[in-house]
């Protein structure tokens, strides 16, 4: 689906975007991390065709995306993280305008705007965007990138300022669009988001990607892994308590067998067994700070 084989992205004397290598495949989610001058949004804006890069080879759907631009571009829905409307229309009449300039048929320009529009719970149809929340200006901005139903959606800062609610509806709206076979780039400084979604996660530092794979193949290599085992008894013992009951943590397995054997052996009472996975935030957090 897309390819970027050693990419660069100078402006001037600065290196944006060094030697970046990436492929992802149709149908996936995919996020990219990192602080803000990272080279997200630059990367982002290449792959739509927005930004040539300095150097190296880009491909999406098979084609050079700046040899055979307007073709690939009409497969290509870009949500930038600054996105205003034009406040003095109605939802229905900015989709309208926007289904002109794609070369829409008007009759089903229409349809798919009532689609839209009710897919992302915009039922105000006469109210003006001016007067929409933040959450409902950038629904509309998302209609506005899904309008000519685009393969390909590149969503810069999706949920950027929005509340809770607002976040949760996009994601899983994000969610119904790859079921129905969407391909999605996304940057987010949610991470948990990020990592509930995504089928892999791509991490920049300085303009260079530090690791690109899924969260269980990034938890093995940069995270860790501990087991806690809560248990009850009468006796003294020298473990950290919680609410009465003792807690013992490990992270190997062979050590919680051996507490749960004892357990048993002593006849004390388990109260729980549980496991926790570092974190993307905590991953992230390391890798930016080491």
């Amino acid at each position: 689906m897309i390819e970027l084989e050693n990419i660069y992205k100078r402006y001037n004397d600065t290196t944006v975007v060094e030697n970046l290598n990436l492929q992802i495949e149709t149908g996936e989610i995919v996020g990219i991390i990192g602080h803000n001058g990272a080279g997200k949004s630059t990367t982002m804006k290449m792959i739509a065709g927005l930004v040539e890069p300095t150097s190296g080879s880009l491909r999406v759907m098979g084609r050079d995306i700046y040899k055979e631009g307007v073709k690939i571009k009409q497969h290509i829905g870009y949500l930038p993280e600054e996105s205003p409307l034009y406040e003095a229309m109605t939802a229905p009449q900015y989709l309208l305008f926007f289904s002109e300039l794609y070369g829409m048929p008007r009759g089903k320009a229409l349809k798919r705007i009532d689609q839209l529009l009710d897919s992302l719970d915009l039922p105000d149809k006469n109210k003006l965007t001016g007067e929409f929340s933040k959450g409902m200006k950038r629904k509309t901005a998302i209609a506005r990138a899904l309008l000519h139903d685009p393969d390909l959606l590149i969503l810069d800062e999706p949920n950027s300022g929005l509340d809770p609610l607002t976040s949760f509806f996009i994601i899983n709206y994000l969610k119904t669009l790859r079921k129905e076979g969407k391909t999605i780039i996304l940057s987010a400084h949610n991470l948990f988001h990020v990592e509930t979604i995504c089928d892999r996660v791509g991490i920049i530092k300085g303009g260079k990607l530090l690791v690109f794979d899924t969260m269980e193949s990034i938890r093995a290599k940069l995270g860790k892994r501990e087991y806690q085992v809560i248990f009850h008894t009468e006796e003294k013992l020298d473990y950290d308590v919680l609410n009465g009951n003792y807690i013992f943590r490990a992270a190997e397995v062979d050590s919680i067998a051996a507490m749960l054997e004892t357990i048993s052996a002593k006849k004390w009472t388990l109260m729980d067994l549980s496991m926790k996975e570092s974190a993307l935030e905590e991953i992230y957090v390391k890798l930016m700070t080491n």
